[in-house]
């Protein structure tokens, strides 16, 4: 053997002691990391910037007449970052190495995300329909998925970099970089958009004299964010260097991760699936968020329905941010540690509440605003409701995103992180998709002139409204599913908290896919 294999052998063999006696022992020391902090946080923004724009378009489609049949096929647009596992390890193995093993993935995926929102600028419009014009959901599904799987691509890089970026010591506060620096491009690409977009909002605040649109259109939108995606990713191309951090123990992880070929990388992805602790973990990430599917998926959707603007309720998000920018910064205090996974516990009960009073708000809308006036109380009511869920909704994010950082093998960082996040995304996009699909599957509707015309597609609304009728709900699906998710969620915690205080209390090496023998082996 080499003196440079023997070198790196010895770096590898140090690295997977350090990890075996776990990260209690470190505390976190930002000497020198400050400007990588920033550089993830950046970069997390971006990334944010398209999940806000995609989250903006079912608030549009439902203003021009799209049913919760056509909102749950546009839900999947959302699911690249749910499957992004299955390229994951490509993204983990080829690249140009002089040029950086995380670069090589990000500056181009961003420049593609720059010049795809430029094309989508140019035809979106027409796309989204009205004006007696039907919007096209399925192109729509098509090229969002598109630009999502863009961004969980670059997702896959930067979580990636992060952990080799950051010193072990530090790579918790990863989870909070990512949760503030989403957070402040969602607010940019949704809240920000749908606020710019409507005219009401800006001939109210914004103009001296009114006009007949808002100040910004979504083509308008999407041709800035890819100008700016272009310009921003050419700074990062040439001023961030990849593997500058003077650490050791950085460094030995670093090398590390470039001994991994494309099928060693699948290897141990298969590896960490046959893991007992991942599966039984997997399986709690696959069920929990059953819970809120109704209250996350539906209830937006049917205060506007209930005449609730969609432009104030984009807004109502304002007097939030500041909490949601804070919020992951104080869990952070309680995440980076040895049992992040207590915070998460701690916060469900207080989410399923929430969540119910959400439904209960979503029932009481039509009676509150029945005069066509939405009055200040209700807005305030659903400002205080809203900043509590969200505050143990992002609890229970950042504690996530903690553990998973805290348990992640950082010689296969990348695809382990990777695979943890696909999990809680999946999570969360099959149950919001199917509840999406059944509200109206559930709702009994009737047209009041036509008694057996029960208003199930357009062409029995239009039967309805050419007999001067109206189709109205005789039984909301929506409320069966809140009140049967609320009831699923009790169940669930009461059986599955024991479990997750057992995962919790295993070693860190208890995680490990990589194992000192496997070194030895393959320097051999």
């Amino acid at each position: 053997m080499s003196a440079r294999r023997r070198g790196q052998a010895h770096d590898e063999q140090t690295l997977v002691e350090t990890m075996a006696q776990g990260d209690t022992e470190e505390k976190p020391d930002l000497r020198g990391d400050r400007r990588n902090i920033a550089i993830l946080l950046f970069l997390y923004v971006l990334q944010g910037i398209p999940i806000g724009l995609i989250a903006a378009v079912p608030m549009l489609l439902q203003n021009r007449g799209a049913s919760y049949k056509q909102q749950a096929e546009f839900s999947f647009a959302y699911w690249p970052f749910s499957i992004k596992l299955l390229w994951a390890p490509i993204v983990d193995s080829l690249y140009v190495r002089r040029f950086g093993r995380r670069k090589s993935w990000l500056v181009p995926v961003q420049y593609l995300l720059g010049f795809f929102m430029l094309l989508l600028s140019a035809h979106v419009d027409r796309w989204l329909g009205g004006k007696d014009l039907e919007p096209n959901v399925p192109l729509l599904t098509l090229l969002f998925f598109v630009l999502n799987f863009l961004a969980a691509t670059q997702d896959i890089a930067v979580d990636g970099w992060a952990l080799t970026m950051l010193k072990r010591c530090n790579v918790g506060y990863a989870s909070t970089c990512n949760s503030v620096g989403q957070t402040a491009g969602y607010f940019l690409g949704y809240v920000v958009f749908i606020a710019l977009e409507s005219k009401d909002f800006c001939n109210t605040y914004l103009r001296s004299e009114p006009g007949d649109a808002g100040m910004v259109t979504l083509p308008r939108f999407l041709w800035f964010w890819g100008i700016t995606f272009i310009v921003a990713t050419t700074l990062v191309a040439i001023f961030k260097r990849e593997n500058d951090v003077e650490d050791a123990h950085t460094d030995a992880r670093y090398k590390e991760e470039h001994e991994l070929s494309i099928h060693e990388s699948y290897r141990v992805l298969w590896d960490m699936v046959r893991k007992r602790p991942v599966q039984i973990l997997a399986g709690i990430l696959l069920t929990v968020k059953v819970t809120f599917a109704a209250s996350d998926a539906v209830t937006s959707l049917k205060l506007i329905d209930a005449g609730v603007p969609k432009e104030k309720l984009a807004l109502l998000a304002i007097p939030v941010i500041p909490l949601q920018l804070i919020l992951p910064l104080i869990v952070g205090k309680y995440t980076n540690g040895p049992r992040p996974l207590d915070v998460y516990l701690k916060a469900i009960p207080y989410r399923i509440v929430f969540a119910t009073v959400a439904s209960l708000i979503a029932y009481a809308t039509p009676y509150l605003i029945s005069g066509g006036e939405v009055p200040v109380y209700y807005y305030v009511l659903l400002v205080f409701s809203y900043g509590c869920y969200q505050v143990f909704l992002y609890s229970m994010f950042v504690a996530a995103m903690a553990f998973f950082a805290k348990i992640s093998d950082p010689a296969v960082g990348g695809t382990y992180m990777t695979f943890l996040n696909t999990l809680c995304n999946l999570g969360g996009n099959w149950p919001n998709t199917v509840v999406l699909w059944l509200v109206d599957v559930l709702t009994i509707k009737q047209c009041t002139t036509q008694p057996e015309n029960l208003c199930e597609d357009k062409e029995e609304q239009l039967a309805c409204s050419s007999a001067s009728g109206t189709c109205e709900i005789i039984f909301d699906g929506y409320y069966l599913e809140a009140a049967v998710c609320v009831i699923y969620g009790i169940i669930w915690l009461a059986v599955v908290r024991k479990w997750i205080v057992r995962l919790q209390n295993l070693p860190t090496k208890a995680w490990m896919v990589v194992k000192p023998s496997a070194y030895r082996n393959k320097m051999r």
